[in-house]
């Protein structure tokens, strides 16, 4: 790679929006390349400018205001549809039926119809008959054409959201910012994401189970803002996604079997009404460690918080 491949990599890379090939193609340019280096510097610092600028919420009766503000649109009152129930003096709803439906026999043989219901149905009977049953054909065909369609988008909208959570893993290894609050306090960590994301963060210090509490991240995953809980495991780095209700990823009841992407082992599962992913290569144990820690910890301090 160039520097005329590169440089226009640069704001993409700081913002983690390459994927781990790209990445490693820009760091790697990057090593050698002082000018490429200077401009990469340049971009993270405006990066660290702007994530630790305040945040400001807006205020709660700003959307009313403008809804307010907005012109007031004329709208023509609905046109009034004609009853569909037949008057009795023109002949009751048979007489109706026998008028509207195609072919069911007007004028002079539909007044012959009209005597008798009977008549009517022997006449009109198999043409409502088929018209029912391919209609009936018609609305099972589409609904197994939807069905299919969502059983196979599903596996793949999965997939891509799992292939961006191994990327954000990825660049975050190799990129040298992993962790943007370094602390192995959960009093520290958990309001560090205050007023950055609007959700708390189960944080827990599991270094006892064999999983230390390094710190934590905000990232980017689905171009939603995530928070990131960063643990040590040995020498590995295992990175928990937080995720709120209703957001990101597919909706889960229970844990889900572990699964992989380009060696990296996931774990997915719920726990204090949040989604969780776990990304690492430390393996599927690890994994499946860490998960039975934290939801200890939480069962933990919810019979703590019910006995208090």
């Amino acid at each position: 790679m160039n520097c005329n491949e590169a440089r226009p990599l640069v704001d993409a890379s700081v913002d983690r929006e390459l994927s781990a090939a790209d990445e490693w193609r820009v760091r790697e340019h990057l090593a050698g390349c002082e000018p490429c280096r200077r401009v990469a510097d340049d971009a993270q610092a405006i990066s660290r400018m702007i994530r630790s600028a305040p945040y400001h919420r807006a205020p709660a009766g700003l959307a009313a205001r403008i809804v307010a503000a907005l012109p007031a649109t004329d709208v023509p009152p609905a046109k009034a549809m004609p009853s569909p129930t037949p008057a009795r003096a023109s002949g009751g709803w048979r007489a109706w039926l026998r008028n509207w439906w195609p072919g069911s026999g007007g004028g002079a043989r539909g007044e012959a119809v009209g005597r008798g219901w009977g008549a009517a149905s022997v006449n009109a009977g198999p043409r409502a008959a088929t018209l029912a049953w391919f209609g009936c054909a018609v609305l099972i065909l589409c609904a197994l054409a939807v069905i299919a369609t969502l059983q196979l988008r599903r596996p793949a909208a999965e997939m891509a959201f799992v292939d961006d959570l191994v990327s954000s893993h990825v660049r975050a290894q190799i990129s040298g910012r992993d962790i943007d609050v370094i602390s192995t306090d959960r009093h520290t960590v958990k309001p560090w994401f205050n007023g950055r994301i609007d959700y708390a963060p189960p944080v827990f210090d599991l270094a006892q189970q064999g999983f230390a509490l390094a710190g934590g991240r905000l990232d980017y995953v689905g171009r939603e803002r995530v928070a990131v809980l960063v643990y040590h495991h040995g020498k590995h780095v295992i990175d928990v996604y937080v995720f709120p209700p209703g957001a990101n990823g597919p909706a889960v009841s229970g844990a889900v079997p572990q699964s992989s992407s380009e060696g990296y082992a996931l774990l997915r599962w719920q726990a204090a009404g949040m989604t969780l992913w776990a990304v690492s290569d430390a393996g599927a144990d690890a994994l499946d460690g860490l998960r039975a820690a934290l939801d200890a910890r939480l069962a933990g301090g919810a019979s703590e918080a019910a006995g208090s």
